[in-house]
């Protein structure tokens, strides 16, 4: 039991090491921005990059550095899609919605998605593999339904064909 709670203990301490090691990063991100507020999409975007999405904690430190309250920082992350607060899985899932796809069975796309891979829409899976998102459009009109992975469009998806796209993302 013991050598379990040391193993424990050092993963949770290389955690914080790495942590540490990200804001650090960021605060050299800041820094290269002259600390100017009018720069704080590009210090997000940076900052995404390095974390991998933008924990309040991050967002704190971001508005802390530039001087200005949290709920500004909160405020862009929020308003625009491509900042997630929450970790993304190694594969995005993006399933069209628009009219085209939607009219072909987008919906049962998602939902076959969300039953399949046991998640939400915006949400990633437990094992940390896919993160499932709907477009408005993909621009794939022609190709409805489709759906993204990764840069990679499926055109005519059904709900037939869920099983031989997703293995094809676990096996990688």
């Amino acid at each position: 039991m013991k050598d379990k709670d040391a193993e424990h203990n050092q993963q949770q301490q290389l955690e914080v090491e790495c942590r540490c090691e990200k804001f650090e990063e960021i605060a050299k991100v800041i820094d290269s921005y002259k600390s100017d507020p009018g720069n704080l999409i590009q210090i997000l975007h940076a900052s995404q990059e390095i974390f991998g999405y933008l924990p309040l904690d991050v967002q704190q430190f971001i508005a802390d550095k530039l001087n200005i309250h949290v709920s500004k920082v909160s405020g862009v992350v929020s308003f625009y899609s491509f900042f997630s607060t929450k970790p993304k899985g190694k594969h995005t899932i993006m399933v069209c919605l628009g009219t085209a796809c939607y009219v072909r069975g987008g919906k049962k796309i998602v939902d076959g998605l969300k039953k399949k891979l046991n998640v939400d829409v915006d949400d990633t899976t437990e094992d940390g593999n896919f993160t499932l998102k709907v477009a408005r459009c993909i621009g794939a009109c022609g190709l409805a339904p489709a759906m993204m992975i990764d840069n990679e469009v499926h055109k005519q998806v059904n709900i037939n064909k869920l099983d031989s796209i997703i293995n094809k993302y676990k096996e990688e």
